[in-house]
């Protein structure tokens, strides 16, 4: 295939740092605005009602754990106390830690708008993001120089997946609209195409590496499952969905074990050991809507999948035929809208969502605000919402760095870095 020309003028990258003293409103500064926004309880079923809202922020907010991080550790360590109460007691200080996250840093770099997102392994202050067209960002926000910035073809080269390459950080993997699965490093170099499609018809959708197993696996927009090794050679290619494979996924600690989520609505779970053709899935989750996402969790227990529309799926790895635990949520899909996903906290079993307010769900109210919303994993309760005034658009993508410690959001053209207060004040 010919190389396509590159524009010739590019956006030069906006880097903002927000000011130190600038904090947001409280929520009762915030509730003129939100007009009679109430909270509703979760419910004694499955089914978790999500439909709380930014007034009520104050009674959402975790208390003080009951005793301090530690007391915890010293009963621990002296086999009084469980892992599991101790992890808890860790997760509550962090969710009630939320309540001084604010927004320290904030760039626009791009033309459209950003469509992926990936943290580095090892620097927890450096991310990459990808945009609508095709242009990658390398962003430490940790020191003042200016952002690595990849320009992309322009229209149709849309970074659809994101990873940097777990055998050398210094190089990553990218999947886009362009119709390519490639490898590449961060002065714009290609260091390998794994996969290419020489006709705008077909495209990939999302991508996944593993090191252990040492594969890569990319899905397409017409149901096509690719697995190859990290030589470049085709292990594999079969149609595993009747539609566009969105996500791919494989689990961190089974490497062998997929998952893959399509708009056929059905997300399904492969052993790649054991792939022989479409029919040799290990499970086939049914959805309601079509699919934008599907993630193990960190210690590979859990499937926490994302609709097009309002629901929210948490599903267990030992028990895939029992009903999953259900979260409506307002994410609705818009397709000039980067697809919404959830996504896990890398160190407590914590989601976290950005919210597209439907007058059409059941609980929304007036004046709803666009939170990013964080869910406890096990029971469905919403257990905060993050809101700035000064950045109210709609948040698609949001990921915790490696730490736990720093939240990156992507609202339209923006990225936002949110940290605790004290925190971000170093940074």
């Amino acid at each position: 295939m010919a190389p396509r020309k590159r524009p010739e003028t590019r956006k030069t990258p906006e880097v903002v740092v927000c000011p130190k003293s600038k904090r947001s409103r409280s929520p009762r500064e915030l509730e003129p605005e939100a007009k009679k926004l109430c909270v509703k309880g979760p419910g004694s079923s499955r089914r978790f009602d999500s439909g709380c809202l930014w007034a009520g922020l104050a009674s959402l907010r975790v208390p003080p754990p009951c005793r301090s991080i530690v007391r915890a550790l010293h009963h621990h360590k002296l086999g009084k106390a469980a892992w599991p109460s101790l992890q808890q007691c860790l997760q509550q200080s962090f969710v009630h830690s939320l309540a001084s996250y604010r927004i320290f840093h904030k760039a626009s770099p791009f033309d459209r708008r950003a469509t992926s997102l990936a943290w580095h392994p090892t620097h927890p202050n450096t991310l990459a993001v990808g945009s609508k067209g095709g242009d990658i960002m390398l962003w430490n926000f940790g020191i003042k120089d200016k952002p690595t910035f990849i320009e992309g073809i322009g229209a149709g080269g849309s970074i659809t997946g994101l990873k940097f390459n777990p055998l050398n950080t210094n190089q990553f993997f990218t999947s886009s609209m362009e119709g390519t699965t490639r490898l590449q490093d961060f002065e714009g170099n290609t260091l390998q195409v794994f996969t290419s499609y020489s006709t705008y018809d077909f495209w990939f959708c999302s991508l996944d590496v593993s090191a252990k197993s040492r594969v890569v696996v990319t899905g397409d927009n017409v149901g096509h499952v690719i697995l190859l090794n990290m030589d470049g050679r085709e292990l594999w290619n079969l149609r595993m969905h009747k539609k566009k494979v969105t996500h791919v996924a494989l689990n961190p600690c089974c490497d062998w074990l997929l998952a893959t989520a399509s708009v056929d609505q059905t997300v399904k779970i492969w052993d790649l050991r054991q792939v022989k053709g479409k029919s040799s899935f290990l499970h086939s989750l049914p959805h309601r809507h079509p699919v934008n996402a599907a993630h193990f969790s960190p210690d590979g227990a859990q499937l926490l999948t994302t609709d097009q529309k309002s629901e929210i799926r948490v599903y267990s790895a030992s028990q895939w035929d029992c009903p999953p635990s259900l979260i409506p949520h307002p994410h609705r899909h818009f397709q000039h809208l980067t697809p919404i996903k959830a996504a896990w906290h890398p160190r407590y079993n914590l989601i976290v969502v950005g919210r597209y307010p439907d007058p059409n769900f059941k609980s929304c109210t007036p004046y709803e605000l666009r939170t990013i919303d964080v869910f406890d994993g096990s029971s469905g309760k919403l257990m905060h919402q993050l809101y700035d005034p000064e950045s109210s658009g709609i948040i698609s993508l949001n990921e915790f760095n490696p730490m736990g410690d720093t939240l990156a959001s992507v609202m339209g053209y923006h990225i936002l870095i949110w940290s605790q207060e004290e925190a971000g004040m170093r940074k």
